[in-house]
């Protein structure tokens, strides 16, 4: 995964995201604000060279770090449940590869992604794209904690199967606010939508079965 020089953007790409998303669409995601993000963003660019013809593909891929960038269907489910608005501040855990992110950013979201791998989080700092989305702050530390300094949020998203509901994420979501968490382990995960009431009031809904890396707690160097 080398991002040392910009990667192009050719015809080529451009009818092989046209049919990815007219097969998210086809699996369900009916948002059109997600549709056009994901039509927006060249995946390519966030994978090795290696991947680059397959890069379109609706599945995951490795990344550094034994990581991986989620399947396209995955991000736009997330993405769907979460009811983006322009301007939203959004808590992201987990910025792997910084795809999801760019995906909120284009969504007209400020992001404030978490990212617990050293190695990660430094390769991103890296990535030539990321000017594209001057509203996505990044911070190195323990997804469990949030960023409380910088809450309260209007969504949270976490991209990895955390154990549970992570309590610290909860009390950092705004009244109103909708957070997306894939809950369990290897055994299997389900997606969760917790929504806040304006009273505080939380509703937690289970839904779809995914497939995540997990969610550790603290920071790895």
């Amino acid at each position: 995964m080398l991002h040392s020089k910009p990667k192009d953007d050719n015809y080529l790409h451009k009818g092989l995201r046209r049919d990815l998303v007219n097969l998210l669409r086809e699996k369900g995601i009916t948002d059109e604000r997600v549709l056009e993000a994901i039509n927006s963003i060249p995946r390519h660019f966030f994978l090795d060279p290696a991947f680059e013809r397959i890069a379109y593909e609706d599945r995951a891929f490795p990344i550094t770090a034994n990581q991986t960038i989620s399947q396209p269907y995955t991000v736009a489910y997330q993405s769907q449940l979460l009811e983006i608005k322009k301007f939203d501040k959004v808590l992201e855990i987990g910025t792997g590869s910084a795809y999801q992110a760019c995906v909120l950013a284009e969504l007209g979201a400020l992001v404030f992604s978490i990212e617990r791998q050293k190695a990660l989080y430094d390769y991103v700092g890296g990535f030539f794209f990321m000017k594209n989305y001057p509203h996505i702050k990044r911070f190195y530390g323990d997804g469990f904690q949030g960023l409380p300094t910088y809450g309260p949020f209007d969504k949270v998203i976490v991209t990895a199967a955390a154990p549970f509901i992570p309590p610290k994420l909860i009390e950092q979501l705004k009244p109103g606010g909708i957070a997306v968490i894939p809950v369990g382990d290897d055994n299997g995960q389900k997606m969760m939508r917790i929504t806040k009431d304006a009273a505080g009031n939380v509703k937690e809904e289970i839904l779809g079965d995914f497939s995540f890396v997990p969610m550790l707690e603290g920071k790895n160097k």
